[in-house]
């Protein structure tokens, strides 16, 4: 596993966005885990998120691309540290865009979408927290295809929870890459989670220990992809 990998782990932990317990899910799914990255709300924080998320789309997707498109409400700081990163650590100038959940009628900057507009022959790349079960992308990739002849090059989520999405078989990152034809990744999967915390003691405490493996576990087996 990449040293970033493993760093982003520890860091998820570290600022109690990666949480174990028991949470309820909006799917109504009861969890063992729970990722909440509106727990990022440090000028600290938000700048190593943005850092992960450019390494991890440098290295799935490269530097060939014009727009970061950040889905509100969350995918809007997202967007904006990603594109801050990505020009300190590659030198490479990426615009943000984001949509808005109500339409703005008055201004300059009037319409349905924040920061750059999407422009024909765009080359864009999706960036959001955590994908469940793919809704939010139905009605994103939508507008984005939507608002001008672009090219969606692929998502990056920060956690794949690999379980499976609206469909019963396949994980929400599957089921978006073959309903809309672009590749999904992500930072790190639970299987990396579990991987690099199952056992081992981190800062004086093991976080995943056979009793939490085991409900992972049971969890998997019911909503694992498969």
């Amino acid at each position: 596993m990449e040293a970033y990998k493993q760093e982003f782990i520890e860091f998820m932990v570290d600022s109690n966005v990666l949480k174990f317990g028991e949470f309820t899910l909006k799917s109504g799914r009861k969890s063992p885990f729970f990722m909440n990255a509106g727990a990022y709300v440090t000028g600290s924080q938000l700048k190593k998120l943005g850092e992960y998320y450019a390494k991890a789309i440098h290295d799935k997707y490269g530097d060939d691309f014009d727009v970061l498109f950040g889905p509100a409400y969350k995918g809007i700081p997202l967007s904006v540290v990603t594109a801050i990163a990505f020009s300190e650590l590659y030198g490479k100038e990426i615009r943000y865009c984001s949509d808005r959940k109500e339409e703005k009628d008055h201004g300059a900057d009037k319409g349905s979408f924040l920061g750059s507009n999407l422009k024909d022959g765009d080359r864009v790349v999706m960036i959001e927290d955590v994908t469940t079960s793919g809704k939010s992308m139905e009605e994103t990739v939508p507008k984005v295809r939507g608002a001008a002849d672009v090219e969606i090059v692929g998502l990056m989520v920060s956690l794949d929870r690999m379980e499976v999405g609206k469909g019963g078989v396949k994980c929400a990152l599957e089921e978006v890459h073959d309903l809309y034809g672009f590749e999904t990744n992500a930072i790190v999967t639970m299987e990396e989670v579990i991987e690099h915390l199952y056992n081992r003691e981190y800062k004086g405490k093991v976080i995943i220990d056979d009793e939490l493996k085991a409900s992972i576990d049971a969890y998997y087996a019911q909503y694992g992809a498969r």
